[in-house]
């Protein structure tokens, strides 16, 4: 038995990293508390002692010497406490020394279960030690188990929960899967402390950055902010310390390698980097390209932004269901709304009329061909000339007739000819064009 004792401490202090004082006292304990469970024998003042050495068994009870003995549990008589002090008399203490053999199967089994209980507190102190100054640290694991939408990853000595909550929702896991995820916390629960791990937080791709780009690691370039939607798009913000170095860059890497290595890791997530600045109205443009701005209101009191951009630019700068809004809010810190600028549209088309009215008036063709062709992007009797018949045959609602009696018109008009005969050509060649570069349902009545 005490061969096998130390054998099992030497294991456990070993192999599991538990140290053996902490083995030997859980065991002391539960033999004095199976012991006294029992009402056999004596049990006063019981103490039981493990020699670390050798792992001798020592067991000692502190009895009342009686002339009589009333009870087996406190009391030892007078003629046998004699053995043990020669002179004891009547009302002494007398130490009596047990032999652990009589403790019986139970007290055997109370220290095998003891030591399989300390052993698992021994681990999950462990655990939380070891642990606790690794948040924040990427590890790499084995999907082992799934217990609902939870999944228990497979550190090597210890097992780490990545909870339904932080998974990413466009990834799947088999069973055996290699994983790299973000130590999230260590979390002392009634069972023990429980490692929660998380490939959505937006400091997983934080530390990703600070692995690959040793430029972030050494701190000459800094990652002001972040924000993710994760599975779908990133963005971050960087600055640089060193002006010789460009934040951006140093992130993408040559050709891309460094960013395309973290992008494969989130499973072909998009990664906008984006240089920051301390000025929120050039950060809030640089954040919302390649969209244009075209105004920019600041509620500095409620941190609010009213952007305009033009109807040509709304969809890409609100993004995919409001995605790039989202994201461009929670990158800057402030609350971005983004609308159409209107009065820059009504001017564009106020514009517009006026370079359709000249371009009839130069020609001497009805409104309706000259914004066809302003739309098209002959904005002049200039831009015609310099055409060819088969260009303005291009322009939808434009027929080769048609595109002929107009170049015509330019080079007379050129020329100074008048255009009186050419531009009747334009009329009755085909139907008019309305400013859509649709054809009309009747003939146009407009004549020069």
């Amino acid at each position: 038995m005490n061969g096998e004792l130390i054998a099992a401490l030497d294991y456990y202090e070993k192999e599991k990293g538990i140290e053996r004082e902490t083995m030997v006292k859980a065991i002391e304990d539960a033999l004095a508390a199976a012991a006294l469970k029992r009402k056999d024998q004596p049990s006063r003042g019981l103490k039981v002692a493990i020699d670390r050495k050798t792992g001798d068994i020592h067991a000692t009870v502190n009895l009342i010497v009686a002339d009589v003995v009333r009870d087996l549990y406190s009391e030892i008589g007078l003629l046998r406490a004699r053995r043990f002090k020669p002179d004891a008399k009547a009302g002494d203490e007398v130490m009596v020394e047990l032999d652990p053999r009589d403790f019986g199967r139970i007290a055997a089994q109370a220290a095998k279960q003891a030591l399989m209980q300390r052993q698992r507190s021994a681990e999950k102190e462990i655990i939380f030690v070891e642990f606790k100054d690794r948040v924040g640290d990427i590890v790499s694991g084995t999907v082992r188990r799934f217990e609902r939408s939870d999944v228990y990853v497979d550190l090597g000595k210890f097992e780490a929960k990545l909870p339904s909550r932080e998974r990413v929702s466009t990834e799947e896991y088999q069973s055996g899967d290699r994983i790299r995820a973000y130590v999230l916390a260590v979390e002392n629960e009634a069972h023990g402390p429980e490692i929660i791990l998380t490939r959505s937080h937006p400091n997983f791709v934080r530390r990703l950055f600070e692995l690959e780009v040793s430029e972030i690691s050494d701190k000459t370039v800094e990652i002001k902010s972040i924000a993710r939607e994760a599975g779908f798009r990133t963005k971050l913000a960087v600055a640089t310390r060193d002006e010789k170095v460009d934040p951006v860059g140093a992130c993408v890497g040559m050709r891309g390698a460094r960013v395309k290595n973290i992008v494969r890791e989130l499973n072909g997530e998009k990664v906008d980097i984006i240089r920051w600045h301390p000025n929120i109205r050039d950060f809030v443009a640089e954040a919302m390209k390649p969209a244009k701005i075209k105004s920019m209101e600041l509620d500095e009191a409620n941190k609010k932004i009213a952007v305009r951009v033009g109807a040509d630019e709304l969809s890409s700068a609100v993004g995919k269901r409001g995605q790039n809004a989202r994201l461009t809010s929670k990158l800057v810190g402030w609350h971005v709304t983004i609308e159409k600028d209107e009065a820059s549209e009504a001017a564009f088309e106020d514009k517009l009329s006026q370079v359709t009215a000249l371009l009839s008036q130069s020609l001497g063709v009805p409104e309706s061909v000259a914004s066809v062709l302003v739309r098209a992007g002959f904005s002049s009797v200039e831009a015609i000339q310099s055409a060819e018949p088969a260009d303005l045959e291009q322009i939808s609602g434009i027929t080769s007739d048609q595109a002929l009696a107009i170049f015509e018109l330019a080079q007379r008009k050129a020329a100074n000819v008048p255009p009186t005969i050419a531009a009747s050509s334009v009329d009755a060649a085909a139907p008019a064009v309305n400013p859509a570069g649709a054809e009309a349902s009747h003939p146009s009545s407009s004549s020069t």
